[in-house]
């Protein structure tokens, strides 16, 4: 699989209600949105990679 590198510049505002959504979104929310299960789990996977990296930026609501 090929990766892919995204950096985002956000004021700190943006970058904490995103923070919040990755923190509360969950799988029914992703499943309600996606073509089959194993997307479902795709985006459940892509959404923690993001809130891992916001918590290594700083941004970590708890």
């Amino acid at each position: 699989m090929d990766h892919i590198t995204v950096q985002v510049d956000l004021p700190q505002d943006l970058a904490w209600a995103l923070a919040q959504l990755l923190k509360r979104i969950g799988y029914s929310d992703c499943r309600a949105l996606a073509e089959d299960d194993e997307q479902a789990y795709q985006m459940i996977e892509a959404t923690e990679q993001v809130r891992k990296a916001l918590a290594q930026a700083g941004v970590a609501p708890r």
